[in-house]
C-alpha cells in the first residue's frame, strides 16, 4: 500500500471492493445560463456559418409556411370555379414552396452539423488538455470512470443537441412566430379561438422540463459512477479473479446498474410526458378551430378555404410547440453535461511555474531535503522534519514500513505533489525555481507497476525520449536485458502491446520500463520497488539492468531486497514520516535499531547475511 493510500485510509471510510466513485463528489452548479454561455462561445467562431444558417432557417420557414396558405387559395379557386391554368399555377407554386423549404433546410443542416462539430472539438480538446494540468492529487481522488464519462457521454449529449437539435428549436420557434402572425392576418377570431390551449401548452413545458433536467442530471451523474463501476472492476479483474469475488462484483454492478435503469426511467417518462399531452391540447385546439369556423362559414364570414388553412396551421402550431417541448427536454439533458464537464474545467490546475523559473540543465545530481513536511490530507502528516542529502552519483536506499512515507519522498522529488514546507533542492537550486518540465527530464522513474501503452515495443520504449532513433532504442533495450525477448515477439520491436502490457510477463513489463529510462538518459533515477514483484531469476537479469542504469547517476532506490539496499551509499530509515536512521548498511546493522529490526525480520528468513 502507498503512503497516499495509507493516508487516505486515515480520513476516510472504505466502501467495499469495488467502489461507484472515488473521493469527494463534485457540487452541482445552477448556473444554467452560464454554461449555456459558455458553449455558446464555443459557437462563437463559426458565427459567420451560423449567420448563413439562420438566414435559410428563416427563409426555409417562410417557403414552408407559404405552402397551407397557398392550399386554402387553390380550395377557394377551385370552389369558386376558377380555370384549370390558375389552379395549376397555384399547385405548381405549392409545389415549388415546399421544394425551396427541404432545399434549405437540407443546406442548414450541413452547415450546423460542420460548425457544431468544429465547436465540439474544440470543446472536446480543451477539457483534455484541462485533465492534463489538473494535479496528481485531482486524478488520486477522482474516478477514472466519471471522468471519462464526462468526455464521452456528457460530451455526445452536448454534440447532439448543437448539430441537431439547435436549428430545430430556431426553425420552430420561427415557425411559431410565423403561423401566429399570418393567422391573425388572415383572421383574428380564429387566431384568437386558436389560442386558447397555448397557455397550458407553454406551461406544461415550463413545468416537466424544470423536472426533466433534474432527472436527467441525476442519471448523467449515475451513469458516470457505472462507468466507475465498470472501469475499476476492468482494471482490477485479475485481483477479483484471484479472490473469486466475481459474485461480489457482480452484485456491486447489479446495483449500479439498477440505479441507473430507475433514475433513466424517471427522466424518460418526464421527457416522453411532453408528446403525447401536446397531442391532446393540440387535437382539441383543431376541434375548436373547426367549430368556430364552421359557424362562420354558414354566417359568410369566412371562407372554406380559409378555414382549412387554419386548420393546417393549426397542426402546424402543435408541431413545432411538441418539438420544443422535445428539444426543451434534450437541451437540458445537454446543460447537464455541460455543467459537469465544466465543473472540471472550473477544477483548478497544478500551480503554474513560477515567473522567475529557470531550465535546470546540466546537473551534476546533488539533491538535498531540508526540513521537509507533507500532508495529502490536511491535519494527516505523511512526512514530518525530513531532511537528507544524496551526493552526485550516489546510491541512496529508502527502506521502513509500509506506509512511512517513502514513496511520498519520490512524490516531493518529481513534483507530483508541492510540500507543505521546507525545501528540497538539487544542485543547490530550489525545485520550486525550475520549471516542471526541465525537472521531470533530468530525472528517470521505474515503478512498482509499470504502465506500457497499446503501441509497438519500440513506441513504449521511444516514451522515454521522443526524438530517439530506433537505433538508440534497441541499445536501451539490450542495456536493459531487454533486447532478446523483444526479438522472440511475433512482429519483434513491432509488436503492438495490448493494453497495459497485459501480454507480457511482470520482469518482461520491467525490463522494458528499464530501457524506456536508459533511453531518457536521467541524471537522477528513482526505482520505486522496481524488483519485488517478480520471481528470484528474473530479478537476477533485472537487477544486472539496474545496474547498469545506475552507473553514476544519483539514484533513490525503495526496496526491500537485500541485493540492491547492501550496495547503496545510504540507506534511510523512514518511520512514521520521520527519518530516524541514516547511515550505511553496516552501520545500520551495528546500531541493531529499526533497520536491524526490518533487516531480521525480511532477510534472515532467507538465510542472507
Amino acid at each position: 500500500m502507498s503512503d497516499r493510500s495509507v493516508a487516505k485510509s486515515n480520513s476516510t471510510p472504505t466502501r467495499g471492493l469495488l467502489r461507484s466513485g472515488r473521493g469527494p463528489q463534485f457540487e452541482k452548479p445552477k448556473d444554467i445560463r452560464g454554461a449555456l454561455r459558455r458553449l455558446l462561445q464555443y459557437l462563437y467562431p463559426y458565427r459567420t456559418t451560423l449567420i448563413i444558417v439562420f438566414v435559410l432557417a428563416l427563409f426555409g420557414t417562410g417557403m414552408a409556411l407559404a405552402g397551407p396558405y397557398l392550399m386554402g387559395l387553390a380550395i377557394d379557386r377551385l370552389l369558386s370555379g376558377a380555370g384549370a391554368a390558375a389552379l395549376l399555377r397555384v399547385v405548381g407554386l405549392m409545389i415549388g414552396s415546399y421544394l425551396i423549404a427541404w432545399a434549405a433546410q437540407t443546406g442548414q443542416g450541413v452547415l450546423i452539423a460542420t460548425a457544431a462539430q468544429r465547436a465540439m472539438k474544440n470543446l472536446r480538446g480543451e477539457l483534455f488538455a484541462h485533465l492534463q494540468r489538473l494535479s496528481l492529487a485531482f486524478h488520486d481522488s477522482r474516478s477514472a470512470g466519471d471522468l471519462m464519462s464526462r468526455l464521452t457521454n456528457d460530451m455526445d449529449t452536448i454534440s447532439r443537441v448543437l448539430s441537431q437539435n439547435v436549428i430545430q428549436l430556431f426553425s420552430g420557434l420561427l415557425t411559431l412566430i410565423g403561423i401566429l402572425v399570418m393567422m391573425f392576418v388572415l383572421s383574428t377570431q380564429l387566431a384568437l379561438a386558436s389560442m386558447i390551449f397555448l397557455p397550458m401548452m407553454v406551461g406544461l413545458v415550463g413545468l416537466i422540463g424544470k423536472k426533466t433536467r433534474s432527472a436527467f442530471r441525476s442519471y448523467q451523474k449515475n451513469l458516470g459512477s457505472l462507468n466507475g463501476t465498470l472501469e475499476e472492476t476492468y482494471s482490477g479483474q485479475r485481483v477479483v479473479m484471484a479472490f473469486a469475488q466475481e459474485e461480489r462484483v457482480l452484485q456491486q454492478f447489479d446495483r449500479a446498474n439498477e440505479e441507473v435503469r430507475r433514475v433513466g426511467i424517471h427522466a424518460m417518462t418526464y421527457a416522453l410526458l411532453v408528446m403525447p399531452m401536446m397531442g391532446i391540447l393540440a387535437n382539441a385546439n383543431v376541434a375548436i378551430v373547426a367549430g368556430l369556423g364552421g359557424f362562420l362559414a354558414l354566417n359568410g364570414t369566412v371562407s372554406i378555404g380559409l378555414i382549412v388553412m387554419f386548420i393546417t396551421f393549426s397542426r402546424r402550431f402543435a408541431v413545432p410547440l411538441r418539438q420544443l417541448g422535445d428539444l426543451y427536454n434534450q437541451i437540458q439533458a445537454a446543460l447537464a453535461g455541460a455543467e459537469r464537464i465544466f465543473e472540471v474545467m472550473e477544477t483548478e490546475p497544478a500551480p503554474n511555474d513560477r515567473t522567475s523559473t529557470v531550465e535546470l540543465n546540466g546537473i551534476h545530481g546533488e539533491v538535498v531535503f531540508e526540513n521537509v513536511d507533507f500532508a495529502y490530507v490536511p491535519g494527516v502528516p505523511v512526512l514530518k522534519n525530513v531532511s537528507l542529502r544524496a551526493a552526485p552519483g550516489e546510491t541512496i536506499a529508502l527502506v521502513g514500513p509500509t506506509g512511512a512515507g517513502k514513496t511520498t519522498i519520490v512524490n516531493l522529488l518529481t513534483r507530483f505533489y508541492d510540500l507543505d514546507r521546507g525545501t528540497i533542492r538539487i544542485d543547490g537550486i530550489d525545485i520550486k525555481d525550475v520549471t516542471r518540465e526541465s525537472l521531470r527530464q533530468q530525472l528517470g522513474i521505474v515503478l512498482q507497476q509499470t504502465f506500457h501503452f497499446a503501441e509497438s515495443v519500440t513506441d513504449n520504449i521511444r516514451y522515454g525520449r521522443l526524438d530517439a532513433t530506433d537505433e538508440e532504442v534497441v541499445v536501451a533495450a539490450q542495456l536493459a536485458g531487454a533486447d532478446r525477448f523483444i526479438r522472440r515477439l511475433p512482429k519483434g520491436y513491432d509488436t503492438v502491446l495490448s493494453e497495459r502490457g497485459a501480454d507480457l510477463s511482470e520482469g518482461q513489463r520491467q525490463l522494458l520500463a528499464i530501457a524506456r529510462a536508459i533511453l531518457a538518459d536521467p541524471r537522477i533515477l528513482i526505482l520505486d520497488e522496481a524488483t519485488s514483484s517478480v520471481d528470484t531469476r528474473t530479478e537476477v537479469r533485472i537487477q544486472r539492468a539496474l545496474r547498469e542504469l545506475m552507473q553514476g547517476r544519483t539514484s533513490f532506490v525503495i526496496a526491500h531486497r537485500l541485493a540492491t539496499i547492501r550496495n547503496a551509499d545510504q540507506v534511510i530509515v523512514i518511520d512514521e514520516g520521520e527519518v530516524v536512521e541514516q547511515g550505511t548498511h553496516d552501520e545500520l546493522l551495528s546500531q541493531q535499531g529499526v533497520y536491524h529490526r526490518l533487516y531480521m525480520s525480511q532477510f534472515r528468513k532467507r538465510g542472507q547475511e
